[in-house]
């Protein structure tokens, strides 16, 4: 990266000449490799995929040390250049093919910050498990993770702020048998993401700063009116994802783009579906919207 942070990042390439580039943006406390069976139907279906474990997560932490954490200072903004760096390594490889850029939870988050600075070089975005501003929980979060950092340090994990987010997720979900129910209806998976011990990591206190910093910043007004007007936005959520509030939540991130101007937004909520839609039972149905999605644009 430019300030000669490493960052690892992966890519998968078709057989033939590939018809389009996705990057893939993971969500918080997980990692790219997650990400391997959509990558590989998406490489099957013609495209050329990357993406990368953002700073604090994945490889990207064993390489640098601390899990959890961005930068010391602004570390959302300084997420989002990396990936605006990782995709300019990524394009000046390839053709000009169309540019599709995904992103879940957290992913879908920086995400919206890069169209919202750099749009013009995106051909459709895909945003998977959103959610709009929180509002007055952001802010007491803003507040706690202040006195947090006066109190303890900004670079020590901080347990509360994490239960405080996640705590409640499980609320709604029948009978669950872990801290993680809510993430899929697939109970392998589920085992899968508790055993997997680059998933499930609590953030330092900074992160949290850093990220209720970023959401204040992607809902701004001025801010959602910097996304161009014309370029197509997917929407995907499963109407069980506490994250997008079962989707009351993803609806109102519609609207607000709406009201902006955007006038190709597509919202798309899967019955039953948690939070995290391609690790979901019924996964390849949201592989193949997806990719219908993408070729109808």
């Amino acid at each position: 990266m430019s300030d000669h942070f490493l960052v690892h990042a992966i890519i998968f390439e078709p057989k033939g000449e590939p018809i389009g580039h996705i990057h893939l943006l993971h969500g918080m406390a997980e990692h790219i490799a997650r990400y391997d069976e959509f990558a590989q139907f998406l490489v099957g279906k013609g495209f050329v995929v990357t993406g990368h474990d953002h700073r604090g997560h994945g490889r990207t932490a064993a390489i640098n040390g601390l899990k959890g954490h961005f930068d010391r200072h602004n570390g959302f903004e300084r997420a989002v250049q990396d990936v605006r760096e990782v995709i300019a390594y990524f394009r000046e490889q390839l053709r000009s093919i169309p540019f599709i850029l995904f992103g879940h939870s957290m992913g879908s988050f920086l995400a919206r910050r890069y169209i919202q600075l750099y749009g013009h070089d995106v051909n459709a975005v895909i945003l998977a498990g959103t959610s709009g501003d929180p509002g007055m929980s952001r802010a007491a979060g803003q507040v706690i993770a202040y006195l947090s950092g006066k109190k303890d340090g900004n670079l020590r994990q901080n347990h509360f702020l994490n239960k405080l987010i996640f705590g409640r997720y499980n609320k709604n979900v029948p009978n669950p048998k872990t801290p993680f129910d809510w993430l899929s209806r697939d109970e392998l998976k589920v085992i899968q993401y508790l055993k997997d011990p680059a998933c499930g990591i609590v953030p330092t206190t900074q992160f949290f700063a850093d990220l209720f910093g970023g959401l204040r910043q992607i809902h701004r007004k001025s801010e959602v009116e910097k996304i161009p007007k014309n370029l197509p936005i997917l929407l995907l959520s499963g109407s069980k994802d506490p994250v997008g509030k079962n989707g009351k939540a993803v609806w109102k991130v519609a609207g607000q783009m709406e009201q902006a101007g955007i006038k190709r937004v597509t919202v798309m909520l899967f019955e039953g579906g948690r939070h995290e839609l391609l690790h979901e039972k019924n996964r390849q149905n949201v592989f193949k919207f997806v990719n219908d999605w993408i070729e109808k644009r």
